[in-house]
């Protein structure tokens, strides 16, 4: 996904464990060159195991494009990136997976210190700018969102917007805002804010939050808070900013009263989160999951992702 890079937003690339365990406590209730042609080369008639923690539309169509153009065939598991991480730890050397897709790369690096994953083929790793990819190489960025406010543009002008996700705490906000936050895209977001605020000035930062929201402290996801933003459900809310232009692609720009805008530049809520992939250890496929790899990172699979 385009990414507002200059200067660079936050890295979400932290363990997850405090944030999930804040964010929870408080908030939750409940370039390669192309593949050969159809079916042909070195994997064709193969298949691997895909534990997927992605979109299945996006997923769907991404093994689709790879199986035309290799031959190789994928069976998916899909769940959440917490359940999956947990049954691959679980699993161990047993894991029936050949490769590990996330939406957040956290996961990816909680994987790699419990030595459960093996090395992205260098070719793979050239595709993705570096800062993007495990510095030792276990796993590799696919995709990048960057969080975004959307807000109600009959409720707010953009001069009335917070400059900091620090300002969603204030007084002011209250009655005015919305979160989803057993959504995993907040908890890189939370993180950040414990990096840089600290433990105890993130649960006081996480009570304003919610005392804020109100009612509408446990929104179940990212589509949900853009839709209730454009309906006017709320006047504000935090997204990465691509459920925005899918929000308008799938009713059309004129029926969508929102829009979006950056948090200040180095503000702990103006955060990159890369989408990532790897291939496990204990893979029985080595050959063909690096071929998936390659295939998600090259030009082929950014189509099918951005098109």
């Amino acid at each position: 996904m385009p990414a507002a890079r200059s200067p660079r937003p936050r890295l979400a690339r932290i363990t997850p464990g405090l944030a999930i365990a804040l964010a929870t406590a408080l908030l939750g209730a409940a370039c390669a060159s192309a593949p050969p042609g159809p079916g042909t080369g070195a994997g064709a008639g193969v298949t691997i195991t895909l534990y997927n923690a992605q979109h299945t539309q996006t997923t769907n169509a991404l093994i689709a494009a790879f199986t035309h153009q290799t031959g190789i065939k994928v069976k998916v598991d899909t769940n959440g990136e917490d359940v999956l991480t947990a049954q691959i730890e679980k699993e161990g050397a047993r894991s029936p997976a050949d490769v590990v897709y996330t939406e957040n790369s956290n996961w990816l690096s909680q994987l790699d210190a419990k030595g459960l994953l093996g090395q992205v083929t260098p070719s793979t790793l050239a595709n993705t700018p570096g800062a993007d990819n495990a510095p030792d190489g276990s796993w590799v960025g696919v995709s990048a969102r960057v969080s975004a406010l959307v807000y109600n543009t009959g409720q707010l002008t953009p001069a009335q917007l917070p400059r900091s996700i620090l300002q969603l705490a204030d007084p002011a906000w209250r009655g005015k805002i919305e979160i989803a936050p057993t959504e995993t895209d907040f908890w890189p977001v939370v993180s950040s804010v414990a990096q840089a605020e600290g433990p105890a000035a993130t649960v006081a930062w996480l009570q304003g939050v919610k005392a804020n929201a109100g009612a509408n402290a446990h929104v179940p996801d990212n589509e949900t808070l853009a839709s209730d933003i454009s309906q006017g459900s709320s006047a504000l809310a935090l997204i990465n900013q691509y459920y925005y232009y899918r929000l308008r692609a799938e009713v059309g720009p004129g029926s969508v009263h929102a829009a979006t805008a950056f948090l200040a530049p180095h503000d702990p809520g103006y955060v990159e989160s890369i989408s990532g992939a790897a291939v496990l250890k204990s893979s029985k496929n080595q050959a063909a999951a690096q071929r998936f790899l390659a295939f998600l990172t090259g030009p082929p699979g950014q189509t099918v992702i951005a098109p």
